[in-house]
């Protein structure tokens, strides 16, 4: 009982402490000094590049990297990881500077100015938000519960645990807009990727850095065709996956946007491709392998069950607290993105040009909390909840990506027919996922893309009328000298 006291005692205390810094630094770069969107959902424009670093890091490190890779117990899955490190190369060096080029504030922004349609970019923007709120939300809150529930031992509704941190996150997106949750992400990502690294030194001694016992096929990093990544979608889909997510998706590239300058923001994305080399591949995939020679086949449960064992109870309120800042980090990095796509894109455009952005927020950050919650209890029971994830991501990820390629490396393409593609996209992978699927679904991803771009660009040229044009270069990238 004692022991209980002192492990919720330093669970409340950090977490307190996290939030007192937080405020404390907030205020020191000047809080918020207008009701505007640049302050809400940009920071003012002047996140350095170490905020920038720590917001990507644990925006993309939540409980579902953590819990949904450990639970598959084998190395494989650290693909994921390493092939970021592409991704985030193509947000560096072709994305972002178009992003800044043409001042955007949502990715979204800029395929209305490639299309001049703001429908088009509505749309897309529905497309993010429903991604955002019926997929990603509640898989951070139920993967976050899970992990709590699970280490330990608490004899309460996984719904309950989920509502309350649903709560204390939506407060810090509220309260502070960006500037708050990219401190935050910050501060406790230290902690964060610190306790993670030494759960994967000490899973390792559990089982005295002896691997033997262990299947083959958990040790491989080369996939087979029944893994799941076979290793040829390493060089289809996957790098198309990894596009889309670091380079397209709002809320990884809106800490990049938040920069007082390009180099700014480019310094942030390169420092948060360091980190992940370094630290995220060991800490997504080894404590999960070392755990299938301690318990055998545990699935999401196997990464609370491992920590429970291994970390000392001296230090594991310090640990839950740290693991509930990445759920919180996450939960409000996706809350805020979605608040801002639904600000910028939708009410501005179609409602009120110039509303009270902060009564807006607080708002639909509450409705967009309540759905998450709910939506709870739909995930629980996944086999495997990282890998259900990036097949839901195929329904939307490859057409809204295909808008933006041919946006970039056409002109004179109607925006009809790129508003066509996506539809036709979107129903095609849901036939693929559904009813009819004749390969792996990664590879079904690049099918997907092409031939969404193919649609765009067949309806374009014999509906419409317009003969595309290819750019005589990738935007972004320096003209070849000479």
């Amino acid at each position: 009982m004692q022991q209980d006291l002192i492990q919720w005692a330093v669970f409340g205390g950090l977490t307190a402490l996290m939030a007192i810094l937080t405020g404390w630094q907030v205020a020191r770069m000047g809080g918020r000094s207008t009701n505007s969107n640049q302050e809400y959902f940009l920071a003012g424009g002047n996140l350095s590049w170490p905020f920038i670093a720590g917001s990507i890091t644990l925006t993309n490190l939540s409980t579902d990297q953590l819990v949904g890779m450990n639970g598959n117990q084998m190395l494989l899955l650290a693909w994921w990881e390493l092939s970021a490190i592409a991704g985030l190369m193509m947000l560096c060096w072709v994305f972002l500077p178009i992003y800044y080029r043409n001042n955007c504030t949502t990715t979204t922004e800029l395929l209305e100015r490639k299309y001049g349609s703001v429908h088009l970019r509505a749309m897309i923007s529905v497309l993010f938000l429903l991604g955002n709120v019926f997929i990603y939300l509640p898989i951070m809150l139920y993967t976050g519960s899970l992990f709590l529930k699970t280490m330990f031992g608490l004899d309460v509704p996984l719904l309950a645990i989920a509502a309350a941190m649903a709560i204390l996150g939506a407060a810090y997106a509220i309260g502070g807009g960006l500037r708050a949750v990219a401190v935050y992400d910050t501060l406790s990502g230290v902690g964060v990727l610190g306790m993670a690294a030494l759960v994967v030194f000490l899973s390792l001694k559990a089982i005295d850095f002896d691997l033997s016992g262990i299947p083959p096929e958990r040790l491989s990093m080369i996939g087979g065709p029944d893994s799941p990544i076979p290793w040829p979608t390493l060089l289809t889909g996957m790098i198309f996956i990894q596009m889309f997510y670091w380079s397209t998706n709002q809320t990884i590239t809106q800490r990049a946007m938040a920069a007082p300058s390009l180099r700014e923001g480019q310094k942030g994305v390169m420092a948060a491709a360091v980190i992940r080399l370094v630290f995220i591949p060991a800490i997504v995939v080894v404590p999960g392998v070392a755990a299938y020679k301690l318990f055998g086949v545990a699935g999401d449960a196997t990464y609370g069950k491992v920590v429970a064992m291994v970390m000392p109870s001296w230090l594991s309120g310090a640990f839950a607290a740290f693991m509930a800042a990445a759920l919180l980090t996450s939960y409000t990095s996706v809350l805020n993105s979605s608040v801002t796509l639904y600000v910028c894109d939708l009410h501005e455009k179609f409602i009120a040009p110039k509303p009270d952005v902060g009564r807006l927020n607080t708002r639909i950050s509450l409705g967009f909390m309540v759905v998450s919650i709910l939506l709870v209890p739909v995930y629980m029971g996944a086999v495997s909840i990282i890998n259900l994830v990036q097949q839901l991501n195929g329904l939307l990820s490859m057409p809204i990506l295909s808008a933006f390629i041919v946006g970039l490396m056409f002109r004179n393409v109607d925006a009809r027919a790129v508003m066509g593609a996506v539809v036709f996209g979107v129903l095609l992978y849901a036939g693929f996922t559904f009813v009819w699927t004749p390969i792996h679904y990664i590879h079904l991803m690049l099918v997907t893309l092409v031939a969404c771009i193919a649609f765009a660009l067949t309806v374009n040229r014999w509906v419409f009328g317009r003969r595309a044009i290819l750019t005589a270069r990738i935007p972004g990238l320096p003209r070849p000298a000479g």
